[in-house]
């Protein structure tokens, strides 16, 4: 048994998961590759850092790791990579906010 949660040999089992769906399987596989995309408006380097930032805010340690060493790879720096991971905690932090503001509201509904 593996010394912690997220045991990177886990994604072994994403071939059982395409044989057990694969056409949802497929569809989410074509998503992710449009993070790569060389020919978009936005460069690559710059979808590698939007793609860090929510994979910190959803905090999928697998996505954090494959694009930061896509983003490395695109060009971007360590001062990139610590700035995106601010800006990311910012906005994580101005959810939580405005998810207080609309809890205080539902506690002074009747």
């Amino acid at each position: 048994m593996a010394d912690h949660y997220h045991d990177p040999a886990d994604l072994k089992r994403l071939r059982d998961m395409k044989q057990l769906a694969p056409t949802e399987f497929q569809a989410w596989a074509g998503l992710d590759k449009i993070v790569g995309r060389e020919d978009g408006a936005i460069p690559h380097k710059y979808r590698e850092l939007m793609a860090i930032a929510v994979a910190l805010t959803t905090q999928c340690p697998y996505c954090i790791e494959v694009h930061a060493k896509s983003a490395k790879k695109a060009g971007a720096t360590r001062e990139e990579l610590a700035e995106v991971t601010f800006i990311a905690a910012a906005l994580r932090a101005g959810a939580a906010a405005t998810h207080g503001l609309m809890a205080l509201k539902l506690y002074e509904q009747d």
